[in-house]
C-alpha cells in the first residue's frame, strides 16, 4: 500500500534520526525508510562469528549491523539497521580538531565553530555523553605508548554515549526524565561494536528515534530505496524494495513533499549518483561524489602472545592520545569470543616510497615465517588484541563515481582533491610496534592495507558536501540540494572536511542545526530562497517539543549571531 508523508527520510542513522524527531516536533508527517532490520535488546549477535546477525549482506541472507564495502582505495566499515551506525559504532563522541571548522571547503560561508557550538551542546545532552574511567588493560597500554612517544600529557578518557550506571540494574531512562525506555548499566564486556545486549548503549532507537516514533513518525524497516523521482505536481515518489537475494521483492512506493537523504555518506552518495545516471536529477551539482573523506584513517594494532591479560574488557573505546597535532589514536576492542575480525589482520608491514608494500609483505613472510603464522591465528584474538584506530585531519579526499562493467554498474573510487589519501601512516606503525612491545606480542596490520594497499575506515564522510555554491558543493549551508527544491542531505555525506576524530557527534550537531532552521509546518520558511547567499537564521522553536530545551539545559534560540 502506498504511503503519503510531508517528509520522507531515507536512513535512520545520526542524520536521519535527528531529522525525524525535530520535524515531527514541528508538525510534519514523517516517514523513515531504513534498509536494515529493527533490533531489540537481546537480538544482537553474541559474538561476531554469528555472521547472520552481525554482517550485512542481504544477497546472501545476512541481515546484521556491520556493512563492509571494498572500494578501489579503501575498505569501508559502516552500520545497518534501525538506528544506523549507532548500532555498531564504538559510542565515541568527540568534538573535532580546529582544522575542521577552518577547512577551505566551507570556511568562507560562516563561522562554523560559533554556529555549531550550541548544537554540539544539544547533541551531547541528547546522546547522553559521559566520560569513561579509562582503567582497562588497553588503557594501560595506551598510557605507556604515549609515554614512549613523549606525549603522555595528551592521554585522556573517552567521551561516550553509554549509560554507566550500576551494571545490570534497570532504571528509567536517565536522559529523558523517565520518558524513554528502561536502561541498564554497562557491564563492560566490550560488545558495543557487535550490538549491545546489555541495554546500556545510547543507540538512536533509545533517544531520537524513540521520541520521534512517540510523536507520530513511522519507521519502515527492511525497506531499501531504489529510486527517487519528481512528479509533475512537484512531489516526490520514492520506490523501495525489501533487501534480499531476490531483487524487486516486496516493492512499495512512498510519496512526499520533501525528501531527506540520510543513508550515510556511502549510501547517500551511491543513491545520488544512481539518480543522476538515470536522469532523475538533471540539475544536481556536478560535485556529487567529490570530497569523499576517509578521516585519513588506518586500522592496525598489536596482539599479545599469551592470554594472561584480557584486553577485551571495558567499553569499546575508553581513551585516546595525540602523538602529533593532527593525529588521534584510540584503543578499540571486541568482546571475548568475538575474534572474527581478526581474519582481516596480519603482520605489520611498513609502506612508503621504494619497494611496493605487497612485496615488502612477502619479504616479511620470508624472513619471519613463524611470526606470520602467529599473526594468522585468531584463537582468543579478541582477548589478546588492542586495535589502534588512527585518524588525521589533513586535507585529502577520494572521488566516487559509477563504472559500468560486465557484472553491471558499481561505485568505484579514485584519488580526489588535496593530498593523496594515506595508505600508510608512519606514526601509526610506530605506535603499533610500541604497543606490541608493551604487551609482549606482535604488531599487526590490516591485510587489505599490506596486500591491496587499501586502508580501512570506519568513518567515511562527504560525497554530497556543503559548499558556497553549486561549483563547490552539492548542498547549501541549510543542507538543501542545489537546483533541486525539496531535496536535502542530512548525514555524513554533507561533511566536506576531515574531522580527525570519530564523526558521530559532529553529524548529530550539524543535523540539529539544519533541522533547527526548518519552519513549523504551515509557517513561513525563514531560510532565504534556494541559491541565495547564506544568511544566519535563528532557530525555530518546535510547536510540540518532545523534550523541552529547558529540561536539556539549553535554549537553541540563544545561538549568537555570526559576525
Amino acid at each position: 500500500m502506498d504511503a503519503f508523508y510531508d517528509v520522507v527520510v531515507i536512513g535512520s542513522g545520526f542524520g536521519g534520526s535527528v531529522s525525524a524527531l525535530r520535524l515531527t516536533e514541528k508538525g510534519y508527517r514523517v516517514g523513515v525508510l531504513e534498509a536494515g532490520r529493527r533490533f531489540r535488546t537481546g537480538d544482537f549477535a553474541e559474538t561476531n562469528w554469528d555472521v547472520k546477525r552481525f554482517i550485512w549482506g542481504p544477497r546472501f541472507g545476512l541481515y546484521g549491523i556491520q556493512r563492509l564495502d571494498l572500494l578501489s582505495n579503501v575498505l569501508v566499515l559502516s552500520g545497518a539497521g534501525v538506528g544506523g551506525g549507532s548500532l555498531v559504532y564504538g559510542n565515541t563522541l568527540y568534538e573535532p580538531h580546529d582544522a575542521f571548522y577552518t577547512d577551505p571547503q566551507w570556511s568562507a560561508i560562516t563561522n562554523w565553530e560559533q554556529e555549531l557550538a550550541p548544537f554540539y551542546a544539544l547533541a551531547r545532552k541528547m546522546l547522553g555523553v559521559t566520560e569513561t574511567s579509562a582503567d582497562t588493560p588497553a588503557d594501560d597500554v595506551m598510557r605507556r605508548v604515549a609515554e614512549r612517544l613523549g606525549v603522555a600529557d595528551t592521554f585522556r578518557p573517552t567521551p561516550v554515549g553509554v549509560f554507566l550506571g550500576e551494571p545490570g540494574v534497570e532504571v528509567d531512562d536517565p536522559y529523558f526524565g523517565g520518558a524513554g525506555p528502561h536502561r541498564s548499566g554497562c557491564t563492560g564486556v566490550g560488545a558495543c561494536m557487535i550490538g549491545c545486549n546489555q541495554n546500556a548503549k545510547n543507540t538512536l532507537d533509545k533517544n531520537y528515534l524513540y521520541l520521534a516514533e512517540q510523536g507520530g513518525a513511522v519507521v519502515h524497516a527492511d525497506t531499501e530505496v531504489t529510486d527517487v523521482e519528481e512528479l509533475p505536481d512537484g512531489r516526490w515518489r520514492i520506490s523501495t524494495q525489501r533487501p534480499g537475494p531476490i531483487k524487486g521483492s516486496n516493492r512499495k512506493a512512498f510519496f512526499a513533499d520533501q525528501v531527506i537523504f540520510s543513508a550515510g555518506a556511502l549510501g547517500t552518495t551511491r543513491l545520488l549518483l544512481s539518480l543522476m545516471d538515470r536522469g532523475r536529477l538533471p540539475d544536481i551539482s556536478g560535485q556529487a561524489g567529490q570530497l569523499v573523506r576517509t578521516n585519513s584513517e588506518v586500522l592496525l594494532g598489536a596482539t599479545a602472545r599469551g592470554t594472561d591479560v584480557d584486553y577485551s574488557q571495558g567499553v569499546a573505546i575508553t581513551s585516546s592520545i595525540h602523538p602529533e597535532p593532527h593525529t588521534h589514536i584510540e584503543p578499540v576492542r571486541y568482546p571475548k569470543g568475538s575474534s572474527a575480525m581478526g581474519l582481516l589482520g596480519t603482520m605489520l608491514t611498513d609502506g612508503g616510497p621504494g619497494v611496493p608494500r605487497p612485496l615488502r609483505y612477502l619479504g616479511n613472510i620470508g624472513f619471519h615465517p613463524i611470526r606470520w603464522l602467529r599473526s594468522m591465528s585468531v584463537r582468543k584474538w579478541a582477548e589478546r588484541t588492542v586495535i589502534l584506530l588512527v585518524m588525521q585531519s589533513y586535507d585529502n579526499s577520494l572521488r566516487l563515481y559509477r563504472k559500468r562493467g560486465i557484472f553491471g554498474t558499481r561505485v568505484v573510487s579514485r584519488q580526489g582533491h588535496g593530498e593523496p589519501n594515506p595508505t600508510y601512516i608512519p606514526i601509526a606503525n610506530e605506535a603499533a610496534k610500541i604497543a606490541a612491545e608493551v604487551m609482549g606480542g606482535d604488531p599487526m596490520s590490516s591485510i587489505n592495507e599490506v596486500v591491496l594497499n587499501r586502508p580501512t575506515t570506519a568513518h567515511i564522510l562527504g560525497g554530497a558536501a556543503i559548499g558556497p555554491d553549486p561549483s563547490a558543493g552539492v548542498i547549501d549551508a541549510y543542507h538543501r540540494v542545489f537546483g533541486q527544491p525539496g531535496l536535502h542531505v542530512v548525514d555524513g555525506a554533507a561533511v566536506g572536511a576531515n574531522l580527525g576524530v570519530n564523526p558521530s557527534l559532529s553529524i548529530t550537531a550539524m543535523s540539529e542545526r539544519a533541522m533547527a532552521m526548518w519552519p513549523n509546518k504551515g509557517e513561513a520558511d525563514p531560510r532565504p530562497p534556494l541559491g541565495s547567499v547564506y544568511e544566519p537564521v535563528p532557530p525555530v522553536r518546535p510547536e510540540s517539543p518532545a523534550v523541552e530545551v529547558a529540561v536539556l539545559g539549553l535554549d537553541p534560540r540563544s545561538n549568537p549571531p555570526v559576525d
